[in-house]
């Protein structure tokens, strides 16, 4: 090969390089799913592509039966949440073709509060201790067995409750400010699990689009503008610790201000 030809091929891959770093949005601006995996794997870098819903579940509700407490020691108090679901099987097996992380204990609720790391919840009951005079937002939303949200409002339930000095609940206000609430990917990776992992979240008071709100995800370092709310793939990911921090910005990429805006989460890969 001439000199100039090689240095005519480096300059390509080279620039290539440099697309997928700095500029691997999934931006979707005629309604479609956009697939940028090719381009991700070609270089080898991190890539975050849009997924199809595997099944809907139409009519599938959410509610909150009780929130109840009852002061534990001197200063904490144990709160229990009683959930109803409807037209919703939990601990059934959701049919799909996503090969990622699946729970063998099949569907269940997702309980997020504080947007602290979820708990699975597959029975529709679930205790929790909190300090007393202390203020909290708990999202809750019925999850696909491979952990993927149904992204419907009767599906989920957001509350604002105060935990009073004497371990009495009183709901408060919802502020009515978008939010964004992280749900996977979490904890650790083995194995097969490792090559393609779930990127998934809930928004509330608010939505996502090509000409306004977005969610930036920054993957070690790696920045990808999320138009459609919808579940992702993250792939190429390297083995061991790893940081996945989503933010909601505005048109401009600016950050959007209010609680629950952004979230940061460190996950770990390994091989077996």
């Amino acid at each position: 090969m001439k000199m100039t030809n090689l240095k005519t091929a480096l300059a390509f891959v080279a620039a290539s390089a440099t697309l997928v770093a700095c500029n691997p949005t999934t931006k979707n601006t005629d309604g479609e799913l956009r697939d940028t995996t090719a381009l991700a794997d070609s270089v080898g870098g991190i890539g975050v592509n849009p997924l199809a819903h595997s099944k809907e579940f139409p009519g599938a509700t959410l509610e909150i039966a009780s929130i109840t407490a009852e002061k534990v020691g001197t200063d904490s108090a144990k709160v229990t949440v009683k959930y109803n679901v409807s037209n919703f099987e939990l601990t059934a097996q959701t049919e799909h073709d996503h090969h990622m992380a699946n729970s063998h204990d099949g569907q269940h609720i997702h309980f997020i509060l504080d947007n602290a790391p979820y708990e699975a919840l597959y029975k529709p009951e679930y205790s929790v201790t909190v300090p007393l005079n202390s203020e909290h937002y708990l999202m809750s939303f019925l999850s696909r067995s491979y952990h993927e949200a149904i992204k419907t409002k009767d599906a989920s339930k957001l509350v604002k409750f105060k935990v009073t000095a004497d371990a009495k609940i009183e709901e408060l206000p919802d502020p009515g400010q978008m939010a964004l609430f992280y749900s996977r990917p979490k904890g650790e990776y083995k194995g097969e699990d490792t090559k393609t992992l779930l990127l998934d979240f809930f928004v509330v008071n608010g939505s996502l689009s090509a000409n306004g709100n977005k969610v930036k995800a920054d993957i070690n370092g790696q920045e990808f503008l999320l138009d459609q709310w919808v579940p992702y793939e993250i792939l190429n990911l390297p083995m061991g610790e790893n940081t996945v921090k989503l933010t909601l910005v505005d048109k401009d990429g600016n950050a959007v201000t209010g609680d629950n805006v952004s979230v940061e989460r460190k996950i770990t890969l390994s091989a077996e």
